[in-house]
């Protein structure tokens, strides 16, 4: 019997099934030191991911992501940001100039993980996770970098924010706001 169920495994592994998330808990990538870290390690938290890149017209917005993280960190809240050099390279550089960058220019003190691909072919699976999750009116491709998603303390995505939209607007604010009171 279980010979049975490791052949079938095996046939459907090989057929090239994927693994389909049921949240953002059943993710894991390396974070910007290279070292695993589970977003299940952010379970029972409101989570805001952003695409991040430090040579970006929306750069300085690290500023207002720093500064609501500091607000609203002891309420169950956190950024993580995901480094991704896809809108005109505007991240070229390692994670170790990246790291350093964001906590010298910006004093970032919110996880930060490795660099990926947030479109494209090489599109990391948490990418490709958060743009089908992504609520109408706004789901598929990200458009540019700062690229915001609401992710409530079930792992759920709820909400998706446009780069332009600042991470102190009324709009991002009053959204975390509601999902830390739940």
């Amino acid at each position: 019997m279980v010979r049975n169920y490791l052949l079938l495994g095996l046939v459907l592994l090989m057929a090239g099934t994927t693994f389909a998330a049921s949240n953002i808990y059943d993710f894991t990538l390396p974070n910007i030191d290279g070292k695993s870290m589970p977003l299940a390690d952010f379970k029972g938290k409101v989570v805001l991911m952003v695409n991040v890149a430090s040579q970006c017209g929306y750069t300085p917005q690290y500023t207002a992501l720093e500064a609501l993280y500091e607000k609203y960190k002891d309420q169950g809240f956190v950024i993580v940001g995901f480094p991704a050099n896809n809108f005109g390279a505007q991240e070229p550089g390692t994670n170790e100039e990246i790291k350093t960058f964001c906590s010298r220019k910006y004093s970032v003190t919110f996880p930060l993980y490795s660099k990926v691909s947030v479109k494209g072919a090489d599109q990391t699976p948490l990418y490709q996770y958060l743009t089908k999750q992504t609520p109408a009116p706004i789901a598929g491709d990200i458009k540019w970098n700062f690229t915001k998603f609401l992710v409530d303390r079930k792992g759920n995505v709820v909400q998706r924010f446009e780069p332009a939209v600042t991470p102190d607007s009324t709009e991002v604010v009053s959204a975390v706001e509601k999902l830390i009171k739940q």
